[in-house]
């Protein structure tokens, strides 16, 4: 038996992240957002939406400070993730859509571009089709604009073989499955312990309702009528949202224009550095098409 009195356990190491804070949004509930005021007073506003069982921090870490030096940067965290909203509600997309546009009036933003990953892509496809004024184009990586397609593709795209097989799993057992299989497969060993504690905040109960909601998502009725330039980062060897899917999002949308990456579907942390140059190529497409707001 050793001598040595317990410690405390340090912390797990994190990398480096911009500051965040928590904010009230007025009728909705407290979410927790990260912040960074750009090149020059003037920059244009990305929101960055993360996707399922990510956070912001574990979506975005890589690639904030490159965004930042070209734009003003605002990311939060979705209900149930991380530590976004709480609520006894089933979870919804469109009140994520509706959290993130409560929370660019909250900071008087004015028209922002969302950048949306993954599941973060329908709540940026949302947010255009609720809050149209408030968006300036929009920018959506690894994502598609309809998961209602045969079952297994429903299923393999929430890494489960059904919502009642996790109901049988532990919690640890259901959180291990779910976030190796659609985010943290290809963590990088240095920030592994600090990935799984940022994964530890989530709502469970949300989480799965999140995946549920995704594989119900559809926009193909209404992605023509999409008003705003929009650009694509399409991850072109992704087993969650497969390509050919992205693609469709890509051709059914006015005037877009897309950028592939020979990468999974964790390209956003496994090729930080090239994501985040794609990213940085596309909102300037965006810019470029787009009335000057002012």
């Amino acid at each position: 038996m050793s001598n040595e009195s317990p410690t405390l356990q340090s912390e797990p190491l994190a990398p480096p992240l911009p500051p965040g804070r928590e904010i009230e949004l007025p009728g909705r509930g407290t979410t927790f957002i990260r912040e960074l005021p750009g090149p020059r007073p003037d920059a244009p506003t990305l929101l960055l939406l993360h996707g399922w069982t990510a956070t912001a921090d574990l979506n975005w870490f890589g690639a904030y400070e490159r965004l930042g030096e070209h734009f003003r940067i605002v990311a939060l965290d979705h209900r149930g993730h991380g530590r976004g909203i709480r609520s006894r509600k089933p979870f919804r997309l469109s009140d994520c859509a509706d959290d993130a546009a409560c929370l660019v009036n909250e900071l008087e933003l004015g028209p922002v571009i969302p950048v949306g990953y993954s599941m973060g892509g329908p709540v940026a496809l949302l947010m255009w089709r609720r809050h149209r004024p408030i968006v300036r184009g929009l920018v959506l990586c690894a994502t598609a604009g309809s998961f209602r397609h045969s079952r297994a593709e429903r299923m393999s795209f929430l890494g489960l073989t059904g919502l009642s097989a996790v109901a049988r799993l532990t919690p640890s057992a259901t959180k291990e499955r779910i976030t190796e299989r659609v985010f943290l497969r290809r963590k990088a060993e240095k920030w592994g312990g600090w990935a799984m504690s940022q994964v530890a905040q989530h709502d469970w109960r949300m989480i799965l309702e999140a995946g549920h909601a995704i594989g119900s998502f559809s926009a193909t009725e209404w992605l023509p009528d999409i008003d705003v330039p929009t650009s694509h980062v399409i991850t072109l060897r992704d087993p969650v949202v497969p390509a050919y899917r992205q693609l469709e999002l890509f051709t059914s949308i006015p005037d877009a224009d897309a950028v592939r990456i020979d990468a999974e579907h964790d390209a956003i942390a496994s090729q930080h550095a090239r994501m985040s140059d794609l990213i940085i190529g596309s909102v300037e497409s965006v810019l470029r098409r787009a009335p000057d707001p002012s």
